[in-house]
Formats: structure tokens, C-alpha cells, sequence
């Protein structure tokens, strides 16, 4: 019997088959932010395999790479294959047993997201709860270990939501004294602002590729240190995942062992060492300064057009501001007309906040001060014809 291929539909096909021309867009919005010409340079140099002789000292350079960036010594220090939440369910679905008790922070959509995950593998989550754009003090903070004594405690130290930065260094010595975990998603910091893994006592940290580092997503930075490997090691119930097991994907990264266990996206791999090589090339104090400097430019700019960021300054976030609709203005509008009229992207809301807020982000390879003029010219052009 003769097969035959289904037919091709002569006008969707020669829709799919063009030729790919995505829009050159500014990307400040909540991330992805644009990636530097020097990263997209490495990601399209010849691809190897993952065991390739060749590869695997690029691995280990990665490897040392992200341990400066995370500011640690930990050993388990890689990235996951796969996006930032990729990387935290990595950690959760390794670190949490059922009937965990799991203290999370929340004071914004991606706190709420960092619950349903932990449900989803069985913890006992319990909540201490801010407005969305405020953070915890840390008597809140030691109030919540007091009553609920949790094995673990996450929070996010850039709520990608609101643009509020939670501060972290006083945190982990606090939960060393309660012996909980300490847990931080630094998907929107990580390369940012100030973090010091080993020094803050954090236990484990994950973030993403494509906000500070302007890299593709795909590829996410995660550091466990011994305290959490350990309560990895005395799990009584066996891992349910195969993909994020830390002792397997240990053993491939392992320059000593080197054991295959997946493929992982060799020229995601090239992007990310090579924009590892920027920040340090750059320095983390340099280049947290330039965010800041970047970041205190556009709430001057906003200041002057009156226009309300949504977090106070004291905890206001260097790489993404949320700033207030006026309630005159249509928020979705504005958003739209910078896309359509200037290649501009900026975000709407998420959850509690939509239609209330703009992000923006200025993030990595993005922050930069002709940046900033370029969104505060357009913004005020939109708020314009928005008002018209």
C-alpha cells in the first residue's frame, strides 16, 4: 500500500514556510530584555555534543562563571535546561517531601506561583501575606518561623509583579537559627542587584537567562549549598522526578565523572558563558551600580511627568519599576501604542495589578542611560494621545 503525504493547504503553508522576520523590538517590559550582539554572536557558533572533548571545558568555565555571579563556592552550581521556573521546580521537586512544612512570603504573582508548585508536590504550605509592592521586616519574618517552624522558607527577592525588592541579608542567618531552608527566586535580580549567596546564608537560589544577563531563555542558573543537598541525601520518599534529579544531573556536571544524562542546549550554553563573560568582565559592583544609576534616572524622568511608582523608594527594584496608571488613562492602550508605533514593549499588570500598573524593565545589555530617554520620550507620547 502506497502512503501519501496529507495534503499542504496552499495558503497557510506559504504563511508557515516565509521567511522569519520578527519585529525589532526594544524589550522593556518584565523580561525577555534584548540580547547583546556578542551573546547572539557565541549562540550561532557550530554546535558540539554534549561530551564533545572540546565542550566540556566550556562546561566547567560556565560552571566557575555562575558561581561568581551568584557570589558562592557551592560545588552544585549549574545551570538547568530549561527556563527560570524550570529551575525552581528543580529545586522544590528535590529539596520538598510530602507533608513538608514550607513557609513562603508573599506579596505578589510570583509568590502565589511558588505555592501552587509546592502544593503540587506535596508540601504543607503555610503564607505570611504583604500588599502586592510592599516586603516583610524581618520581625515578620522570625514571627512566621516562630509559629509555623517550617523546613523551608521561599520567598522572591525581586517580585517581578510589582517591582518591589525584598531584603535579604539579615534573612538567612534568621532561618539557620529556626533551621529552616532558605529558598530565594532571583529570577529578575540575579546580575542586577546585590546578592551574595554564601555570605547572606542563603541555601539555594535559582534565576533565568534573559532579564539581567540578556541571554535566550532557555537555560537557568541554579547554586544548592551542602545544607540543602544534605536534606536532598535523607529523603524518605523517593524523588519523583527523573529531569531535575540533583544527583544525576551532579554527575554530568561533575568535571571528575562526566556522566551523560540529557542533552542539554549546547548553543544556549555558548550564549549564557558568554554573557557570563560580560559580567565579569564588567564586574558585579559596576554593574549593579549601573542599574541603579539607570533605574534612579527613570523614576526622575516619571517624578517630572507626575507619574507614581507603585513601591515605595526605600524598596523600589533597580531592574523592573511598576508604575502607576493614572485614572484618566486606559493602561492596555499605552501599552499597545508602544508597540505598534515604536517597536516598544512595556507590560501590563499581572493578576491584582492588572490594568493598574506599567512594568518596566531595564535589565541587563538594556540598561542603559540612552534607554531610559528613549522610554520616557515615547511613554509621554502615548500619554498624549491617550489623553487626546
Amino acid at each position: 500500500m502506497a502512503f501519501e503525504p496529507l495534503p499542504r493547504v496552499k495558503e497557510s503553508f506559504r504563511r508557515i514556510t516565509r521567511q522569519l522576520e520578527p519585529p525589532p523590538r526594544w524589550l522593556f517590559g518584565a523580561g525577555p530584555s534584548n540580547v547583546s550582539p556578542r551573546v547572539l554572536q557565541a549562540m550561532s557558533t557550530p554546535t558540539v555534543g554534549p561530551l564533545d572533548p572540546a565542550f566540556l571545558p566550556l562546561v566547567r568555565e560556565t560552571q566557575d562563571l555562575l558561581r561568581y555571579l551568584f557570589q558562592t563556592s557551592n560545588r552544585f552550581t549549574l545551570p538547568i535546561s530549561g527556563t527560570g521556573s524550570a529551575a525552581m521546580e528543580a529545586a522544590i521537586a528535590n529539596l520538598v517531601e510530602p507533608g513538608d512544612v514550607v513557609l513562603v512570603l508573599v506579596n505578589g504573582y510570583f509568590g502565589e506561583r511558588l505555592c501552587e508548585v509546592l502544593r503540587r508536590y506535596g508540601a504543607d504550605v503555610r503564607r505570611l501575606e504583604r500588599p502586592w509592592g510592599q516586603v516583610f521586616s524581618l520581625q515578620e519574618i522570625q514571627a512566621g518561623l516562630v509559629d509555623h517552624r517550617p523546613a523551608i522558607l521561599a520567598l522572591v527577592h525581586a517580585e517581578t509583579s510589582t517591582g518591589a525588592e525584598q531584603p535579604l541579608a539579615e534573612i538567612g542567618p534568621l532561618c539557620r537559627r529556626y533551621d529552616a531552608l532558605l529558598v530565594v527566586d532571583a529570577v529578575s535580580s540575579l546580575g542586577g542587584v546585590p546578592l551574595f549567596t554564601d555570605e547572606w546564608a542563603i541555601d539555594v537560589v535559582y534565576g533565568a537567562s534573559q532579564h539581567c544577563l540578556s541571554c535566550p531563555p532557555g537555560i537557568a542558573p541554579l547554586t544548592m549549598n551542602e545544607r540543602a543537598l544534605d536534606k536532598v541525601r535523607r529523603r524518605q520518599v523517593p524523588l519523583s522526578t527523573w529531569y531535575f534529579d540533583t544527583a544525576l544531573l551532579a554527575q554530568y556536571w561533575d568535571p571528575e565523572i562526566q556522566s551523560y544524562h540529557h542533552t542539554i542546549p549546547v548553543n544556549l550554553l555558548y550564549a549564557l558563558r558568554e554573557a557570563l563573560r560580560m559580567v565579569a568582565e564588567e564586574g558585579l559592583v559596576e554593574r549593579w551600580q549601573r542599574h541603579r544609576t539607570n533605574a534612579e534616572l527613570l523614576w526622575l524622568g516619571l517624578e517630572d511627568m507626575r507619574l507614581e511608582c507603585h513601591v515605595a523608594s526605600p524598596h523600589r527594584l533597580a531592574t523592573l519599576t511598576a508604575v502607576r496608571v493614572p485614572e484618566v488613562v486606559n493602561g492596555p492602550a499605552v501599552v499597545r501604542f508602544l508597540l505598534e508605533h515604536y517597536n516598544i514593549e512595556i507590560a501590563d499588570g499581572l493578576g491584582t495589578l492588572k490594568g493598574r500598573v506599567w512594568r518596566m524593565g531595564l535589565m541587563g545589555y538594556n540598561s542603559r542611560a540612552s534607554n531610559v530617554m528613549l522610554l520616557l520620550k515615547t511613554l509621554e507620547d502615548a500619554l498624549r494621545q491617550a489623553r487626546a
